[in-house]
C-alpha cells in the first residue's frame, strides 16, 4: 500500500530538512562550510533523504486522487514526472556536495532540476486541493517554505516548519484514505 509513503514524507522528510538546515547553521558558525566535515556530511545525508522521501511521496500521493478526466491525469502526472526529474538533479548535486570527486551537473541542470522538483510538487499538491484531498493553504504553505529556502538557505530550518505546516494535512489524508472515505 502506497500511503505510509506519503505519511513517511510528509512528516519525516520535513523533519529532516530542518535537521539539515540546522546542520547546515552549526557548520556555518565560523563563518565558513566544511566540506566533508561531519555537521556537512551528517545534514547533507538528511538533506538526500529528505527529497527520496518527497519524491516518494509524489509518486504514492498520486494513487489518492480519483484521476477520471485526462486533463487531470495529465496535469497530475506531469507534476509526478517534474517532481521525480527534478528530485534526481536535487540528489546528484547533493551527491557531488558529499564526494567532490563525483561529476557536477551543468549549471543549467543544476538551476532548471530544483525548480522542476518544487513545481512538480506544488502542482501535484494543487491537484489534490482540486481533489478536496487537501486544504487550499497547503500548497501556500509549501510554496513559502520554498520561497524562504530561496531567498536565504539560512532560512532552511523555517522552510523546513512550513513544509511541515504544508504537509501535514497529507499525512492525514493518507491516513483516512486507508480507513475508509474522509468525512466532509
Amino acid at each position: 500500500m502506497t500511503t505510509p509513503l506519503v505519511r513517511a514524507g510528509a512528516v519525516a522528510a520535513p523533519a529532516l530538512m530542518f535537521g539539515y538546515g540546522t546542520l547546515r547553521l552549526l557548520d556555518g558558525m565560523d563563518g565558513h562550510y566544511h566540506k566533508g566535515s561531519l555537521l556537512w556530511n551528517a545534514g547533507h545525508v538528511m538533506f538526500f533523504a529528505a527529497i527520496v522521501l518527497l519524491a516518494a511521496m509524489a509518486v504514492a500521493a498520486r494513487a489518492l486522487l480519483p484521476l477520471r478526466d485526462v486533463t487531470n491525469r495529465l496535469v497530475t502526472d506531469l507534476a509526478v514526472v517534474a517532481t521525480v526529474a527534478g528530485s534526481v538533479a536535487f540528489l546528484w548535486v547533493i551527491t557531488g556536495d558529499l564526494n567532490p570527486g563525483f561529476p557536477a551537473l551543468p549549471d543549467a541542470l543544476q538551476t532548471a532540476g530544483p525548480a522542476a522538483f518544487q513545481l512538480g510538487l506544488l502542482a501535484l499538491l494543487v491537484q489534490l486541493v482540486r481533489g478536496r484531498r487537501l486544504p487550499a493553504w497547503s500548497p501556500v504553505a509549501v510554496l513559502f517554505a520554498f520561497l524562504l529556502i530561496i531567498v536565504s538557505l539560512d532560512l532552511i530550518p523555517l522552510g523546513g516548519i512550513l513544509l511541515f505546516v504544508g504537509l501535514l494535512p497529507l499525512a492525514g489524508v493518507a491516513r483516512a484514505a486507508n480507513h475508509g472515505p474522509r468525512a466532509a
